[in-house]
């Protein structure tokens, strides 16, 4: 004799499990936190007196964008970086970092109490566990662009 299969029947604790695992998939958080998203695409003549500052291998400055404004380090002949100045850490509380007197941190003191290499963003003192968030950089001997 042989014997017809049973449909699989799920008792309402395994239908349980299954909901709550799907619902704390979908909860995820879908980027790392950090400095919330803006648009940056800017374009700078590197060329223009108003940008002498980036002349040199090592020279900075401060550009109006991203979510805080953006520290733009020239780190070689060819080769250019861009962080936000938003702080890291507490997000909300919209800490904004300044290069310090030894033109290689930046550094906020009051609010998000952290400090950052201006060369490539990353944290040398906490709270922040973040480093600035950094842009794409493109240059062609002239423009400098900063996008995402």
């Amino acid at each position: 004799m042989m014997s017809i299969p049973r449909p699989l029947r799920f008792g309402p604790a395994f239908l349980g499990l299954a909901g709550l695992v799907i619902l704390a998939a979908s909860c995820r958080k879908t980027t790392p936190g950090g400095v919330p998203p803006v648009n940056v695409d800017i374009a700078i003549n590197v060329n223009n007196p108003a940008y002498a500052d980036l002349a040199v291998p090592g020279g900075w400055l401060y550009l109006t964008g991203g979510s805080q404004g953006l520290i733009v380090y020239r780190f070689s002949n060819n080769e250019f970086r861009a962080m936000d100045r938003h702080c890291p850490y507490q997000t909300a509380n919209l800490c904004r970092v300044h290069v310090d007197e030894s033109e290689v941190v930046a550094r906020d003191t009051v609010c998000c109490g952290s400090a950052f290499l201006i060369t490539d963003g990353s944290v040398v003192q906490g709270p922040a566990a973040l480093n600035l968030q950094r842009y794409n950089t493109s240059f062609n001997g002239t423009v400098l662009r900063i996008f995402n």
